[in-house]
């Protein structure tokens, strides 16, 4: 029995985008994890990517040659279109193929998920034990008479590491040349690229993700252990040489002794390898003692979520953090040498103009190394969702919409030309700081003294190979 994934993550850069970022150049570990679970007992599997293929017609084609027994899909709510899409064509070119359907959305908004055609099993929350057995069903010839499967929760250290050939295999049919799964997306972390989730689930209350984070994984953190990510990393190194990498986790830093632990293994086992990882301005401003532990590792930055620079949003937001807070954050990121990309989020619902300029000027004064502005976008499943549909403040009338992308209103009462300046304004780096990142600059490019030996050997005319390499 054969089983083709469809990756449906098209909502962002459309067909034909692979390569192209994070959002059309990354893996779904969700799908990666359970291909390995599948394959681990004996299930043939493929995956069509979406962001490979130039059209629907194109995808058409593709499923037809492929020719599955079963097809399953990974939805987040941004998804759903071009998964109802491609399950119409899925039926319409082959009636008989059982079609499976789990991701985010459908444990978040089942009775949504539901009403959508062509699905013949839902699988809520994680899938990795479940998803296997219910191929087994239908191998069998016993498929379950219910359509909706609760998934069962997995033990992250038993099941196998994610399938991340499933991608690159996939992705090397139609071009991609690159030699790791995935693209590189800052300078400080050099191909071959990867990412690695070490563990599931937050133990923080953020209006804007809560409680929709607990519904899928349960409450609190599931952390693999050490001795479980130091192995996959090994192997990912000798499968892939890769020369940098990213924890994809929500925020590793949660747990102090699980990041000794790993910064104290990683260094242990030969590891020098750069790496970014998410975290919170609260956890870095509190400890930058492990701080400098994971800088020392090969840490060479951090996602933080600043969110916003005003003390009411912020705890509308259930932030748990401040705006002195987030400062601190980025002196002790400089401190250790770490570069800083900022998420932050423009039009929450209450938020005024003067407040949004506050996090416009706390931006401003961070100067991080990377922006990632976002308007606020209201997801299913959590406890904002809920309150901007208690209110009528969503503008949000298509599923594309739930994109991040600061592109295209969202609430009601909020003027986006002016959120549209603010975010533009938001990147524009203070005198202070662009004096400083010249000087910074400047150190980088000529504090190796070999340089200037080299600069005045070409002046003299003496820049040769010969002289270069000490021969001449």
């Amino acid at each position: 029995m054969k089983t083709t994934l469809i990756y449906p993550g098209i909502a962002g850069r459309g067909f034909n985008s692979l390569s192209q970022g994070m959002d059309a150049g990354w893996v779904s570990h969700g799908m990666a994890s359970i291909s390995a679970s599948a394959k681990a007992e004996g299930f043939e599997v493929d995956l069509i990517d979406l962001r490979a293929l130039r059209d629907w017609d194109h995808f058409r084609e593709e499923f037809a040659a492929r020719d599955p027994d079963v097809v399953g899909i990974g939805m987040m709510s941004v998804d759903y279109n071009p998964t109802r899409q491609a399950l119409e064509i899925v039926k319409e070119v082959k009636p008989e193929t059982v079609t499976i359907v789990g991701g985010p959305h459908v444990t978040l908004a089942l009775e949504d998920t539901l009403r959508m055609a062509n699905v013949d099993y839902l699988v809520t929350h994680e899938a990795e034990v479940t998803f296997p057995k219910l191929l087994q069903a239908i191998e069998a010839g016993y498929p379950p008479q219910e359509k909706v499967l609760h998934g069962e929760m997995p033990d992250l250290d038993a099941i196998p590491f994610a399938d991340r050939d499933l991608f690159l295999e996939e992705w090397r049919k139609w071009g991609y040349e690159l030699d790791s799964p995935e693209v590189p997306f800052v300078k400080e972390l050099p191909a071959p690229f990867l990412t690695i989730i070490a563990g599931r689930g937050c133990v923080y209350n953020c209006s804007f993700c809560k409680p929709g984070e607990d519904l899928i994984f349960g409450k609190g953190v599931r952390r693999r252990s050490v001795e479980n990510v130091i192995q996959e990393l090994k192997e990912l190194r000798e499968r892939y040489h890769f020369a940098s990498f990213m924890f994809h986790d929500d925020c590793l830093t949660e747990d102090r002794r699980w990041v000794a632990e790993f910064t104290r293994r990683y260094q242990e086992e030969g590891f020098t390898q750069p790496f970014f990882c998410q975290t919170r301005a609260d956890i870095v401003a509190r400890h930058p003692d492990m701080v400098e532990m994971m800088a020392d590792a090969g840490l060479v930055g951090y996602f933080v979520g600043f969110e916003s620079g005003n003390s009411r949003i912020l705890n509308f937001l259930r932030k748990g953090t401040t705006p002195e807070r987030n400062l601190e954050a980025s002196q002790v990121c400089r401190q250790y040498g770490l570069s800083i990309w900022a998420n932050y989020m423009l039009g929450i619902p209450t938020e005024t103009k003067d407040e949004v300029m506050d996090t416009v000027n706390m931006i401003r004064e961070i100067d991080p190394d990377y922006y990632s502005p976002a308007f606020f976008t209201p997801h299913p499943g959590t406890d904002l969702f809920d309150y901007c549909v208690e209110h009528d403040l969503s503008l949000i009338t298509d599923y594309d919409s739930y994109r991040r992308n600061p592109t295209e209103p969202k609430i009601k009462g909020q003027d986006y030309e002016f959120l549209k300046g603010a975010r533009d304004h938001s990147q524009k780096r203070l005198f202070k700081n662009r004096v400083r990142r010249g000087g910074r600059a400047f150190a980088e490019k000529y504090a190796d003294p070999t340089r200037y030996a080299r600069k005045a050997r070409k002046i003299l005319g003496a820049d040769t190979p010969a002289s270069d390499n000490g021969s001449g």
